[in-house]
């Protein structure tokens, strides 16, 4: 290792030299795996240095988290840039189920229990995400019951990505992950026949 690059690091660029050891240390080992000293670790630097940025783990988890939703918003935003909000939304249900697939423990960890939901910076990566979904659902459907019909695309979604993800799919539906999450995305919204009706009195 260059004997710059700690000292470069502890000038104040060690919080982004953190959260991507984080990434990898979760990658390779999974969230139980991911420790203040093991990432300190990792980026060579000395065991309490991390504590200057986050005061325990669950602050480095839900930092961890943050940065896997704004990567998910991300690749959802450029998912979405066809002209028709349809297409659009297809083609948001395919990166949400790749993005699980390429960053596995990530995407646990970004839905599981151990992250602190109160976190301001993570709920607000959250929210980001969510409005990407939320956004093109409204253009693709102005005259739907909004609130249902994103929490449908978003429940199916993100079922189809935790079945790819648990292995429940192999024998189920033929095609690779992206031509799946794209036939069922497409299957869904054509029933949309009802997606602005009132519901039944």
């Amino acid at each position: 290792m260059d004997e710059a690059e700690p000292i470069q690091r502890q000038r104040g660029d060690l919080g982004p030299a953190l959260i991507d050891a984080a990434l990898d240390l979760l990658a390779a080992e999974g969230v139980d795996a991911l420790s203040l000293r093991g990432v300190a670790r990792r980026v060579g630097v000395s065991a309490m240095a991390p504590y200057r940025y986050f005061p325990d783990k669950a602050a480095l988890l839900a930092a961890v988290a943050r940065h896997g939703f704004e990567g998910l918003a991300t690749a959802m935003k450029d998912a979405s840039s066809s002209g028709d909000p349809r297409e659009a939304l297809v083609a948001i249900g395919v990166a949400y189920v790749a993005y699980a697939i390429d960053h596995p423990a990530l995407f646990r960890l970004m839905f599981g229990s151990r992250c602190r939901s109160s976190d301001p910076d993570l709920r607000g990566a959250r929210d980001a995400t969510y409005a990407v979904l939320s956004g093109t659902v409204a253009r693709a459907y102005p005259e739907a019951q909004h609130e249902a019909l994103i929490l449908g695309c978003w429940s199916l979604t993100h079922g189809l990505a935790s079945l790819f993800l648990d292995g429940r799919l192999s024998d189920r539906a033929a095609g690779s992950c992206a031509e799946i999450a794209e036939r069922v995305n497409r299957a869904m919204l054509a029933l949309d026949g009802a997606a602005g009706a009132s519901p039944a009195r």
